[in-house]
């Protein structure tokens, strides 16, 4: 009860901001999957892998997740917190609610005519890269896809410390990518842009909820 308390008072900013983030990127990420112009790696791989054994992206995402986190789970599972299960669980199933949705509410022409299907695509992409942002600066939690490489990195640079730490996720997110080719996808400009300007993003929200997030913990430590 105590713990349940504890958790009210200094950590339920954080699990908000981390539940809204996903949200977020699911919703978006929706729009990006109808404009087909990009995603991020990770759904790159799965969305690719998904079409061809005939499941769900939900379904798989959960499945594949679902393994990565039992990984996380045996060697590093202080990364894991709600935003873990929020992540792995949602996403995947948020897409695919909202393609489902946008599919019989919305034109076709909207994703796939030029002019609109960049508009869409570009304004889908920021927004997409601001909600993980916000997800990832909550702090409750890697995705296990996010988790093997922090587990990866600590195992390779405590061997090879000349190994730049950027060089071993940089491969992480390039399997993603070759893995997501060998299923019949194809890599388009927005992994390129989601490389390029998520890291940036992540450190400017991070910047504006800062003040939010250190309140509630100085309001706990008090």
């Amino acid at each position: 009860m105590q713990l349940i308390d504890s958790f009210t008072k200094a950590d339920k900013k954080r699990v908000i901001l981390s539940f809204a983030g996903v949200f977020g990127m699911g919703f978006f990420l929706s729009f990006l999957v109808l404009c087909d112009l990009g995603t991020d790696p990770c759904t790159f791989m799965n969305r690719s892998i998904s079409s061809r054994i005939g499941l769900s992206f939900g379904n798989w995402q959960l499945l594949l997740n679902s393994a990565m986190f039992l990984v996380v789970l045996l060697f590093k599972r202080k990364l894991i917190g709600w935003g873990t299960l929020f992540n792995m669980i949602l996403v995947g199933y948020y897409v695919d609610f909202f393609t489902w949705i946008w599919g019989r509410t919305l034109s076709d022409h909207l994703f796939t005519d030029a002019p609109t299907r960049w508009l869409i695509f570009v304004i889908a992409l920021i927004l997409f890269m601001i909600s993980a942002a916000v997800y990832i600066n909550a702090d409750t939690g890697v995705s296990p896809y996010d988790g093997i490489p922090i587990i990866l990195t600590e195992a390779v640079t405590s061997h090879l410390p000349q190994i730049p730490k950027t060089a071993i996720r940089i491969c992480w997110d390039g399997l993603a990518i070759i893995i997501g080719i060998l299923f019949g996808g194809v890599p388009i400009v927005g992994i390129i842009l989601m490389a390029l300007f998520l890291g940036p993003l992540i450190t400017l929200v991070g910047k504006v909820l800062t003040p939010l997030l250190s309140g509630a913990s100085n309001r706990h430590k008090a």
